[in-house]
Formats: structure tokens, sequence, C-alpha cells
């Protein structure tokens, strides 16, 4: 059956409504708002429940909903570490940074660095947030694109350009407020589609595998190792990049990053803000491991049922038109007899006997799929019209759901990721313009203008970061995954920017030029550290913080100290 005829008409209506009600509620909730205030900072009168489902939200793209259970069937539970570092990011920024954005009533987190430090530095943190959260905006819209490229079949250029179009109408419209209350909305749907995701993969095992079986089942092809205490640095997911990488990286992300500090600065008071993020802290690891559990939970219902040597629907098709259509059938033929074989193994749940036999047919397959990738990309190379993707993580749960949720589910679970998409996107580009508007535009706009003008400002930077979104969109391509790509992006700035704002918070004889020259110095270190491979993209948060910081000393050091005002001259 072709993937366009699984959707029933239930489904397009489901999606359809969606689709209509986050661009018709942005537009409804946010006609009023007319002044900066409400319109950046949503009125300043959000309740903590609100403001920790939107930080969520804001996290939680269509990237996570797409790439996370694909991590996780191929690599297992492992990434959950990423995320150990996320409380401990949350306690800090409660008690440090909440408070003085708050007390400083500021717009924007970079506001804050201009009266501490000076304009260039205030401007500089401000543009490398705009770089790399412009590019990761792009991301959050070439994710829903291949699921409705895999879908109906349409190209991916096009379906960017509807999809950030989409989100143009609604952020343009919409300010914070809107954001907020929607995200609230959309969180609720996401929990309820993916706990009937999950309920609806157990269904669908055998009826004498359990979840405890399936759980050894996992852990019998090494699924189920949470947990890597190894200092090994070619690793990227242990505990320890998890706890020190994933503190930097969290504590950058929702303290520095406007996206996130534009979701709490919303809040009626201090406690309602704090109470927002701990609330996120509490919730946020549970709903990673449950998405990732998913994941297993598929890579489970594969080991009894058919699955694809590449789950890209479109790289299968160019590889059926090709001349190497003979030979990917040989490794298919191949791939299908390991199959059989485990489900064999399997009929009777898992035997620890059989542990050896099970890892060695997996280690045939994956060398099958490594074949076959080598297939797809050689088609890739030889097809200058169109760019084929071998990598098939981001599509292994949208095969799952396609393939094997009855009708009408399959549109209620679209729309969760469509809704996450267009939530997550919104808030960037919300802050995008912002921050553009903010720190940028009104710090350097000449003359005495009104709110309202500043309001159009803020809505005219939206369409234009929106524009900007949908070309990075154009021209993505899968990284290993998008989710890993997204927080690759992230680790690259974040410890720099984080790094300005710890050495403003608690190295007080640090001044402007100094922090500027680090930045700089750093962000070129660390630009060449990665792209030469040196450490896992998780460090690069800590050596960016440690490094902008540890350069600026040294060089206010030897700095000309700048003389003390007398008492007649304050």
């Amino acid at each position: 059956m072709e993937i366009e005829s699984k959707l029933a008409t239930v489904d397009w209506i489901v999606l359809s409504i969606t689709l209509l009600f986050i661009v018709a509620y942005g537009t409804y909730v946010t006609r009023k708002s007319k002044n900066v205030t409400d319109y950046i900072k949503g009125g300043s009168d959000s309740k903590w429940w609100t403001i920790g489902l939107s930080v969520m939200a804001t996290q939680a793209s269509a990237i996570t909903f797409l790439s996370t259970p694909g991590q996780a069937f191929h690599s297992g539970m492992g990434f959950v570490q990423f995320y150990f570092g996320l409380p401990i990011a949350m306690i800090i920024i409660c008690v440090v940074f909440i408070p003085i954005y708050h007390k400083l009533k500021v717009y924007t987190a970079y506001e804050f660095l201009e009266g501490r430090f000076d304009l260039k530095t205030r401007s500089l943190a401000a543009i490398l947030f705009l770089i790399q959260r412009g590019l990761a905006a792009g991301i959050t819209i070439f994710a829903p694109a291949i699921i409705l490229s895999a879908v109906l079949g349409w190209d991916l250029l096009t379906l960017n350009i509807i999809i950030g179009f989409l989100v143009i109408i609604y952020t343009v419209s919409g300010g914070t407020k809107a954001v907020n209350v929607t995200q609230k909305q959309q969180m609720i749907i996401i929990f309820c589609g993916m706990v009937i995701a999950f309920y609806m993969i157990m269904s669908q095992l055998p009826a004498d595998i359990t979840f405890t079986k399936a759980l050894k089942i996992a852990g019998a092809s090494g699924k189920m190792e949470v947990l890597d205490f190894s200092f090994d640095l070619s690793n990227r997911y242990t505990v320890w990049t998890g706890i020190l990488g994933g503190t930097f990286l969290m504590l950058s992300y929702f303290g520095t990053d406007q996206s996130q500090v534009q979701r709490y600065l919303s809040g009626k008071s201090v406690r309602e803000s704090q109470l927002g993020l701990i609330f996120n802290g509490l919730l946020k690891v549970p709903m990673q491991f449950f998405i990732l559990l998913i994941g297993v939970m598929v890579f489970v219902f594969y080991q009894f049922n058919p699955s694809p040597l590449n789950f890209n629907p479109g790289a299968n098709e160019e590889v059926i038109k090709s001349k190497y259509a003979n030979e990917y059938q040989q490794l298919q033929d191949e791939h299908i007899k390991i199959e059989n074989a485990k489900k064999i193994i399997f009929a009777d749940g898992f035997q620890p006997e059989e542990k050896q036999q099970i890892l060695d047919l997996n280690t045939r397959d994956l060398d099958l799929k490594a074949k076959s990738k080598v297939i797809i990309d050689k088609i890739d190379e030889e097809n200058t019209l169109d760019k084929i993707e071998s990598n098939d993580k981001d599509y292994v749960f949208i095969h799952f759901i396609l393939n094997n949720l009855p009708r009408g589910l399959i549109g209620l679970l679209l729309a969760v990721i469509l809704s996450a998409a267009m939530s997550s996107t919104a808030s960037e580009l919300n802050a995008l313009a912002s921050t553009t508007a903010m720190d940028l535009y009104k710090r350097n706009v000449k003359g005495e203008k009104s709110d309202e003008h500043f309001v159009k400002a803020s809505k005219w930077f939206t369409l234009a970061w929106g524009i900007i979104a949908i070309s990075v969109a154009c021209i993505a391509n899968l990284f290993d995954n998008l989710i890993q790509l997204v927080n690759i992006i992230g680790s690259i700035f974040y410890g720099n920017v984080l790094g300005i704002f710890l050495l403003a918070f608690f190295i007080k004889f640090v001044k402007g030029n100094a922090v500027f020259i680090a930045a700089l110095i750093t962000q070129a270190i660390i630009i060449a550290v990665y792209f030469l491979d040196w450490l896992p993209y998780l460090w690069l948060n800590l050596l960016g913080c440690a490094l902008v910081m540890g350069i600026a000393i040294v060089i206010q050091s030897f700095l000309p100290k700048e003389p003390k005002l007398k008492l007649s001259e304050v």
C-alpha cells in the first residue's frame, strides 16, 4: 500500500484543524497587543504552569518526536544521559539568573550585559544568539517537512516554504502571550499522543510478549544500557558528559538563550518564573526517558515484524529505479533472513544463552545497513537534482506510525509532531525578532519612537527571520540525526555566551574590553576544535565557558586599570 493512501479523511481533518487552530488562535489572542510589554513579555502575567509547559514546548520541537525514538531505535537509551545536567541547571538559573533579570526589568537577556560591560559586548552576545538560533529555527522547519515529504510524496523545498510561512503568519500576528498559551494546550496534546503511541506499540506485540519480556529482548541487543560511567572522550553520551557538559549546555540554553529567557520573563513574579523552571526540570528527564523508551519498543516491535533495510521511503524508491537495484535487493534478502532468524529466537521471549547469537545477528544486520547506505550515497552523488538521504534515523518513528497505526490515530500523531514543530519555531522566531528589535535596532535607532513603532518593527523582524529560517531549511542536510544537529549548533556557541554571563555575575573586576576580545578568541577556538573533531560536542560547552572566562581574566590583568572616581566626580 502506498503511504499516501494510508491517510484517511479523518486524518486530514485532524491535521487541518490543528494547523488552522494554531494560526487562528495566535491571531485572536494577540489582537490587542499594542505595546512592547504585551508583545514581547506577554504582559508579564503568566502563571508557573504556563511558563513550565511553554519552556518545555519550546525545547520539545518536532525534532524531539522524530529523532529521539530513532536515536533509541539505533543506539538505545544512553541518550537520556544528555539530560542529566538539566535539573542542576534549573536550580542555578532559579537562584542566580531569574532574580537579576526580574530586578532589572529587561526585555532580553542581553540588555543586562550592556549595563555590566558595554554596548559592544551586549551586541556580540546578541549576534552569537541570532546566528545559532537562526540556524536552529531552520532545522525545526526542516523536521516536519521530512514528515510530510514521506506522507505526501511532495518535495522538501515546497514543504519547507509552506510550513515556514504558516509559522510566520502565526508568529507575526502573535506575541509572547499567544506563544505561551498555545504551547500549554499543545503540550497536553503531545503528552496524550505519546501515551497513545506507547500503548499502540505494546498492543501490537505478540500476545505472550509482556512489557518485561520486551525489555529483556531490547536488553539482549544492548538497547537498555542507560548509564555509562566510562571516561572515553570518543563516547558522546556518558554520565559525565551529561552532568558536566549537559549542565553547561542547559545553563547556556535556559539561562542565556532568548527563546527560553523570553518564556520565563513573562512570569507574573520571580516565584512564578522559578516554579515554572523547577516544574520543567522535574518533568523533562522522565519525558525524554519515555520518548526514548518508545523508540526502544519500536525496535522490539520490528523484531517480530518486517522492517525495511532503510527507513527512508524516498531513498528506497530511488534505489529501485537505479542500476543498483539488484545489488540492493540482495542486501534486502539477506536482511529478511536475519529478521526471520531473530523471530525464531524471540518466539519464546529471550533466553540468556541466546545473547551472543543475537549480537552476532545484529552485527551482520548493521553491516548490511552500512552497505545499503553506501549504495544510496552513490545514487545521491550521481543525482544532481535532488538530495537523497541515506541516514534513516529520523524516519524510523514516522514509518511505524504510517504503517502500523489505525486511521485517525495517524492524523493525531502527525498533529502532535506538527504542533511541536510550529510551537517551537514560533518561540524561536519570536525570540529572534525580539533580540533584533531590542538589542540591535532600538539600541541604535535615532530619535524617540513609540511602543507601537517597536511592535511593528518586531513583526517585520519576525517576517525577516522567518524567511531566513526557511532558507536554512531549504539547504539543510540530515546530520547524524536532527536532534544531534540542533544540539551541536548550540554547543558551538552556547558555552562562550554562558561564560560572558558568568563573568558578568561573579567576576566583578573584569571589564567590557577584556570580555569582548576573549569572546572573539574563544569562538574561533571552539569552531576550530569542533571541525578538527578533537572533542565530543557536549564538552564544547564546558570548554567554551572556561576559555572565555580564563582568557578574559588574563587579558584584564594586562590592561591598564580604570581610575577610581573621586567622591566629587560621582
